[in-house]
């Protein structure tokens, strides 16, 4: 008992506030502008890198923050979209979004050790050599998946120093150009070199990812109202750290779009402000990728515990140690991250977009449905706009999202068909081995529903009225296959029996 009241006090006492949070998700989704120089070289000069850091977070960026916010406090637990979905859907694809997102996260996440060391053998060769290499990529996954076991109120106010550390240098790089910038520099573009597939592509992966957050909505403190302002000011610190080194860097050098790539920021700041800001933007940089890490660790982890909460996967998922972190779920994430982390950085990107967007179509489905099927589920934060106004609403970042799939290769086409046919297999291997007995799947007590049957909720601290719209176990869903084949019923409103 003693040791279940340490969880419990760590786990109430270490609740996110709204400057932790806010870091939390622009770590999420972007983490600075370490990345974005692709769009300039893609899009054939600055105009349309920087049209697309103007008018992508409108019509994608805005959009998928509003019905984040709406849905994340409509639901505040731990899952977060993995709710959502089984809520509108049911939990068989339920859980396909959330095996989807756990995979595509946890191999966005081998991207970051990699790139630290990346920044740091320009200054320290002996990175180039796997000798020094692999065990400097483990000695970095081992030592930030303790800080993520810590807890995520260390990881939360750790964000927000990196985040200060990390954007300090282009502010700095800002205010040198300014005497220096010519704005007709920003009107370059040649549309014969174009790279239309690169070009959405790196739009694409700097501006998503607004949802992740919600899969640790358990751990906000008072997240109908957090939550909405969190992703607001995430919106516009994203959308700056973007926008501020792409006006400096292109308003003040005549560099060919082809020697944008990644990492050129730093020779941006050698150029504007001499070898000190070079060596500070490669610091930050370096800082930066520690940041993203934590970030999507703690989403990952955090699905896993929501899902296990749910009963989609064994109990042990949703344990907790004394830091009231999710001690087998993050050790399964640093896992995946090990083992991912030999594919190439273009491999991942184009892979993780391909996946995101099935998913996000999956969200914006479920939001529409939502609103439709359950019009008065309790919403703290709410879109101001009617049925029609939210589905014009999701039409243009759904529109991009298509495009961006239709964009993909055929290599992306094989693995993502590869990763969802494994999806859709392991589901029944769940449901037999819970109906076996062969693991244990602790779930919330069974309490009677109306039509006399019972159901396993999840249980909605904040908002008891969602009661119905979490009711959403695997568990439950067990029994109810076989009762459906003995007696034939179809179960009305998603409401799944158990025996």
């Amino acid at each position: 008992m003693g040791e279940e009241q340490l969880v419990s006090n760590a786990k109430t006492n270490s609740k996110l506030t709204l400057l932790p949070l806010i870091a939390l998700i622009f770590y999420e989704v972007s983490g600075g502008p370490f990345g974005i120089e692709d769009s300039v070289r893609a899009g054939g000069g600055p105009l349309l890198s920087l049209l697309g850091f103007l008018v992508f977070p409108l019509i994608w960026s805005i959009p998928e923050a509003l019905i984040t916010a709406e849905l994340a406090t409509s639901f505040p637990e731990n899952g977060g979209y993995v709710l959502w979905i089984s809520a509108a859907f049911g939990p068989f694809w339920g859980f396909q979004e959330g095996f989807w997102k756990w995979f595509s996260g946890v191999m966005d996440n081998a991207l970051y050790p990699v790139l630290f060391l990346d920044y740091l053998k320009h200054s320290f060769p002996i990175f180039n050599h796997l000798a020094a290499r692999v065990p400097a990529l483990l000695g970095i996954t081992v030592s930030l998946t303790y800080l993520n076991y810590r807890g995520l109120n260390i990881v939360g106010f750790s964000a927000v120093a990196l985040a200060i550390f990390s954007l300090s240098p282009f502010l700095v790089m800002g205010f040198l150009a300014i005497p220096r910038i010519k704005p007709k520099k920003w009107l370059v573009i040649d549309f014969g070199n174009v790279d239309w597939r690169g070009y959405f592509n790196s739009m694409f992966w700097n501006l998503n990812y607004w949802d992740k957050a919600s899969t640790l909505a358990g751990e906000v403190e008072n997240p109908s109202c957090t939550f909405p302002k969190a992703l607001f000011g995430a919106v516009i610190l994203v959308v700056s750290s973007y926008l501020i080194p792409l006006l400096a860097g292109t308003g003040v050098l005549d560099s060919a779009p082809s020697e944008w790539s990644d990492g050129y920021f730093a020779e941006v700041g050698m150029l504007i402000g001499g070898f000190w800001l070079k060596w500070w933007i490669q610091a930050a940089a370096a800082m930066s990728n520690l940041g993203l890490f934590e970030a999507e660790m703690s989403g990952d982890a955090f699905q896993l515990l929501g899902m296990s909460e749910m009963g989609m996967l064994p109990a042990i998922f949703s344990s907790r140690s004394k830091h009231g972190t999710p001690t087998i779920s993050i050790l399964c994430s640093a896992t995946g991250v090990v083992l991912l982390s030999w594919m190439s950085f273009q491999e991942i990107l184009e892979f993780l977009n391909f996946l995101y967007s099935i998913g996000m179509l999956l969200e914006f489905a479920a939001f529409i449905r939502l609103r439709v099927k359950k019009p008065d589920l309790q919403r703290p934060y709410r879109v101001p706009l009617q049925t029609f106004g939210v589905t014009m609403l999701c039409l243009p970042p759904a529109f991009l999202l298509v495009l961006v799939m239709c964009l993909a290769t055929a290599k992306t086409l094989i693995i993502s068909s590869s990763v969802i046919i494994v999806g859709v297999v392991l589901y029944p291997i769940i449901v037999h081995v819970k109906k076996q007995n062969w693991a244990n799947f602790g779930t919330a007590p069974a309490v009677p529903s109306d039509d006399g049957l019972e159901t396993l909720p999840i249980v909605s601290h904040q908002h008891p009225e969602v009661l119905d719209e979490a009711s959403i176990s695997l568990l439950s869903e067990l029994s109810s296959i076989s009762r459906d084949k003995q007696s034939g019923e179809v179960t009305a409103e998603g409401v799944l029996k158990l025996e």
